[in-house]
């Protein structure tokens, strides 16, 4: 299947229409640009207040994301610097996730206590736990980090990035110009196994085979006998140079947090002559990851990243750095190349293109729904392709329906820098959809 298909999840109703936004911040001269005006209002506005939430786990020993509601708060900052959204004061309130179902529930009942107009630049992996109440209360979620299924299927979440599918997804085609065969180390669990499904999907359109599937226990401290099982399988042993116009094998491990771990019992593998280069994907291996194993001395240098979006020294991201540098005052756990950090401040700019476009006295949750719901446009400066979430803007793949940006971009570590590969997004929206209809 090459076509898009449009979304089953349930949809409102459609009564208006709702102008296109574009929205671009530039920090510098504390303005903010919308289209052709300039933002309106300042200071002791009569616009009522917008009271938004953000939540991520924190202090746990698993994930962690402190990054994202740090630049919850560095946002608002920046936003009353400039005289509000549209002239709404800005007030972001935050909640630790725990990492847990309750925890996830216990921030989604907080939003609907303190009237929330919307959950924004939030992780969790247990929307199960967090969608629920949230719908019930009619708040939408945007722009989540993309780790849960409910992201991708409830009719009140608007996903700015295309999730783990679209990784995995672009990941194989990524590796399919590199590699001759691939051995991919993934979670020994239910939502593991569709990991090679989507990696597959993205090899056979670079007319590569299917990957070894190398399943591991997402909890494990030592993954020696993973990794000689999964290099073993991604190239022969005879390989000790790799002639010209030859490729070497390749081993990609998505194990979240874990990888870290995977890669270290990795290189510490005797030598056997085969030819391997590595690769992950974002949310695996980050650019905090990669500087405190050593930079360009470590495990990670060379290996193939597939992620949502530009590289953190990109031009693109100047004014979200900006905002950092004087809202944040110096707080350590905001760093620019999180992905976590980078999504959160994509889906603050979605949320002040929609208050724009309302451009209202009152902002209400079902306000925040119909207009995205309706197909408000947000630019992003380049981060993202324009998104939209109109009906049919979305892929509507059978396992997340509501993926609207199906773009990736491949990179490379080199001297110990994440760098884009290329300098273009690549759509993966036929290889999902490919994949769903297998």
């Amino acid at each position: 299947m090459t076509g898009w298909r449009r979304s089953s999840s349930p949809r409102p109703s459609r009564t208006t229409q709702v102008r296109s936004v574009c929205v671009t911040a530039v920090a510098a001269g504390a303005t903010l640009i919308a289209g052709c005006g300039v933002l309106p209002g300042g200071p002791g506005g009569s616009r009522e207040p917008v009271t938004v939430m953000t939540f991520a786990p924190e202090e746990t020993q698993a994930t962690n994301m402190p990054g994202m509601p740090a630049m919850a708060k560095a946002y608002a900052r920046w936003a009353e610097s400039i005289g509000g959204m549209n002239g709404h004061e800005l007030r972001v309130i935050t909640c630790n996730e725990q990492n847990t179902p309750t925890g996830a529930a216990a921030c989604a009942r907080r939003a609907v206590k303190e009237n929330v107009v919307a959950v924004v630049g939030s992780y969790s992996q247990h929307g199960g736990a967090f969608m629920a109440p949230l719908e019930a209360a009619g708040i939408p979620f945007i722009g989540g980090y993309g780790i849960s299924d409910e992201e991708f299927t409830s009719y009140l979440s608007y996903p700015v990035n295309g999730g783990q599918a679209a990784l995995l997804a672009g990941n194989g085609k990524q590796l399919a110009r590199a590699c001759d065969r691939v051995s991919l180390v993934r979670p020994d669990t239910v939502a593991g196994d569709e990991l090679p499904e989507l990696l597959n999907a993205g090899l056979t359109e670079g007319s590569r085979k299917s990957s070894a599937d190398v399943p591991a226990a997402e909890d494990a401290t030592d993954y020696t006998e993973r990794a000689m099982q999964a290099r073993k399988r991604a190239a022969d042993q005879t390989w000790a140079k790799v002639a010209e116009g030859e490729r070497p094998g390749c081993v990609t491990a998505a194990l979240g947090e874990r990888t870290e771990t995977f890669f270290d019992s990795f290189r510490r593998l005797p030598e056997d002559g085969r030819n391997i280069r590595i690769s992950s994907v974002t949310g695996s291996v980050d650019q905090p990851l990669i500087d405190r194993t050593g930079g360009r001395e470590g495990p990670f240098e060379g290996a193939f990243i597939t992620s949502w979006y530009p590289d953190a020294a990109d031009q693109r991201w100047a004014d979200m750095r900006r905002v950092i540098r004087d809202h944040a005052f110096d707080d350590d756990s905001i760093d620019p190349a999180d992905a976590g950090v980078q999504t959160t401040w994509i889906a603050y700019t979605v949320l002040n293109a929609v208050i724009r476009s309302l451009d209202s006295d009152r902002i209400t949750p079902n306000r925040i729904s119909h207009a995205l719901d309706q197909g408000v446009e947000v630019t992003t400066g380049g981060l993202t392709p324009p998104l939209r979430w109109g009906y049919e803007d979305m892929l509507g793949a059978s396992s997340y329906p509501r993926i609207v940006n199906r773009s990736v971009t491949f990179q490379v570590v080199r001297k110990g820098r994440l760098v884009d590969q290329q300098n273009a997004f690549v759509d993966v929206g036929r290889t999902l959809n490919r994949k769903s209809s297998v």
